[in-house]
C-alpha cells in the first residue's frame, strides 16, 4: 500500500511539473509583421481594428485612414473598455516599432489572441490621412 500512495505521488509531482511548465503562456503572445502583410490584411480582411499607439500629437500629424489611437501608456488602462473583443483581428504600429512591440506585448498579455504588430509609420507606404 506505501508504494502505491508513494508511486501516485511521484505521477501527480510529474503531471504537476508538466503542467506548470508547459508553457502555460503561450496563447499571450503576438506576431510581428509586416507593413505589406498588414496592408495584405486591411485589403483582404474585415472586421479589423487598426491600433496607433502614439501620441495625439503624433496621431493628428498623419495617420493610417480608419485607425484608432489608445497612447501607449494607455493601453492598460483604456483598451479593454474600447477594444471589447479579445479574438478581434488588431493590427498594431506607433512611429518606429518600439512602442507598437510593447502595446502588442502588453495586448497578449491582457489576453487578446489575434495582434499583429507592424512597426512603424516611418515605413508605412500606403498613405496616411489627418482629421
Amino acid at each position: 500500500m506505501k508504494r502505491i500512495i508513494i508511486a501516485l505521488s511521484v505521477v501527480l509531482m510529474l503531471i504537476s511539473l508538466l503542467v506548470g511548465c508547459s508553457g502555460g503562456n503561450s496563447k499571450n503572445v503576438y506576431e510581428q509583421i509586416t507593413p505589406a502583410e498588414a496592408k495584405a490584411l486591411m485589403d483582404s480582411e474585415d472586421g479589423y481594428i487598426i491600433l496607433d499607439v502614439r501620441t495625439p500629437e503624433e496621431y493628428a500629424e498623419g495617420h493610417i485612414a480608419g485607425a484608432i489611437l489608445i497612447p501607449d501608456y494607455e493601453i492598460g488602462e483604456k483598451a479593454e473598455s474600447i477594444l471589447t473583443d479579445k479574438d478581434q483581428l488588431i493590427l498594431v504600429y506607433c512611429r518606429s516599432g518600439r512602442r507598437s512591440k510593447n502595446a502588442a506585448s502588453e495586448l497578449a498579455t491582457s489576453g487578446y489572441t489575434n495582434i499583429k504588430e507592424f512597426g512603424g509609420i516611418n515605413d508605412w507606404k500606403y498613405g496616411t490621412v489627418t482629421d
